[in-house]
């Protein structure tokens, strides 16, 4: 959207209440996002701008109830129609609706702009949209539509500017990244698009996001763990461990496919890191369902996981099943597991105590009291991460640099000795 306003000549201003125009972008798959986005709306209504749009999911699902009860905003997008946003600010449009929901596509359709964020170095890559999954608790589908892949070579071309760019990481994004090329190509073809954009010059890390476990293959595997460039991590939302509790899901997995897979990737990958999310309290879970789920967290030990109490979505077939689970137990199974996973992260931190590790620059750790300017005697302080942990999603890498250092920018690469460990984040020392 930001790029589409670029092209028409519209500039983007950091505070609101600068705008002539304000633009909320809303997610409605859960109850928490529906709520935040539902606040933000009233909060920038409150502002009093001349002209106040609505776009993404929300808008997609409810824009029709939204506008009648929501008449301070102006205008309701869909998520396929960003490109009306010069139309509709500028008022040349064809016609007065206040709704604009067009119908989903039946392929890929290419934006044509985009605008980098205030950190370049790391970018997201969209691979396809849409979702063929159809699990029992999503609306996505409803949503997004169908599967769509993204032409190969238009992926590849966006990827050769954003590294022209200055892009040093690129995340592989898409409902479903392992499902890509299947529609277009007859067979899925993210192992080919992977070795294809590991020769494109300047990118240095390659991150896999929303794989789904049914769908990763030896060849993948093998292809993540010749490449230098692909991140020794994956993130595969698992969803739960029970049998009855993944078929009642819709679930294309089992636990025995499960333990399959992550055997298969610790062994090809023995440094690997693994991201997974649960839901805890899915209609029909059981206690013993639960214990199940507790016990593979414990017993696997996964790197990196999050966990969400279940959020029952109209419109969905698990919102309409009976025994729906007590919030508040929910809420307690999920707390239960990361209460453990807290001790099992620290401990996976504490043994890289000692270690180098290759950081990648985000900025100076103003928090700490170690800023550039700061004066403090021990030099600065920046904040990175490693290649096994996302942006805005895992943890960081605190580490100091002596006074006689040049300084560091956000997206340069550096060797740290990690000096220490918490539960989430590393401290370290930067080597000369």
């Amino acid at each position: 959207m930001a790029g589409i306003c670029d092209n028409a000549r519209m500039t983007i201003v950091a505070d609101p209440t600068d705008a002539d125009v304000v633009i909320v972008n809303t997610c409605g798959f859960i109850d928490d996002a529906k709520t935040e986005s539902i606040d933000t709306i009233f909060d920038m209504a409150g502002l009093h701008r001349p002209m106040l749009i609505v776009c993404g999911c929300l808008s997609q699902r409810y824009g029709s109830e939204l506008a009648d009860e929501m008449p301070e905003v102006d205008y309701f997008l869909g998520v396929n129609d960003y490109e009306r946003l010069p139309e509709i600010i500028e008022g040349t449009g064809s016609g007065d609706e206040r709704i604009c929901i067009g119908s989903t596509p039946e392929c890929f359709t290419e934006f044509s702009a985009r605008r980098l964020g205030g950190n370049p170095y790391s970018a997201t890559l969209r691979i396809a949209e849409g979702c063929n999954n159809c699990c029992a608790y999503c609306v996505i589908p409803q949503i997004r539509g169908r599967y769509r892949s993204r032409k190969m070579e238009n992926i590849i071309a966006e990827a050769d500017q954003l590294a022209a760019s200055g892009t040093r990481e690129l995340l592989l994004i898409a409902q479903d990244v392992t499902e890509y090329g299947r529609d277009l190509y007859g067979t899925m073809k993210l192992p080919e698009l992977l070795r294809r954009l590991c020769q494109i010059d300047g990118i240095r890390w390659i991150r896999l996001m929303y794989c789904y476990e049914d769908k990763i293959t030896d060849e993948l595997i093998n292809v993540m763990a010749a490449e230098e460039k692909i991140c020794k991590y994956i993130d595969i939302p698992l969803q739960h461990f029970s049998d009855d509790v993944l078929k009642s899901m819709r679930r294309r997995s089992t636990s025995a496919s499960i333990k399959d897979t992550i055997a298969r990737l610790r062994s090809a990958i023995p440094d690997i890191h693994i991201r997974t999310t649960f839901i805890t309290g899915f209609p029909g879970e059981t206690e013993s369902d639960f214990e199940k789920l507790a016990d593979f967290a414990e017993e696997t030990r996964f790197e990196r996981l999050g966990v969400f109490a279940y959020s029952r979505e109209k419109g969905t077939p698990a919102g309409d099943m009976e025994c729906q689970i007590d919030e508040e137990i929910k809420a307690e199974r999920a707390d239960y597991i990361m209460r453990h996973q807290v001790d099992i992260s620290r401990e996976i931190n504490e043994d890289k105590i000692g270690s180098i590790m290759e950081i990648l620059v985000e900025g100076v750790d103003d928090e700490n009291g170690y800023g550039a300017d700061s004066g403090n005697s021990e030099g600065a302080a920046y904040i990175g991460r490693t290649e096994y942990d996302a942006p805005e999603i895992d943890g960081n890498v605190i580490f100091t640099v002596s006074e006689r250092s040049e300084p560091l920018k956000p997206g340069d690469f550096v060797k740290v000795r990690i000096d220490d460990a918490f539960d989430y984040d590393l401290v370290g020392t930067l080597i000369e």
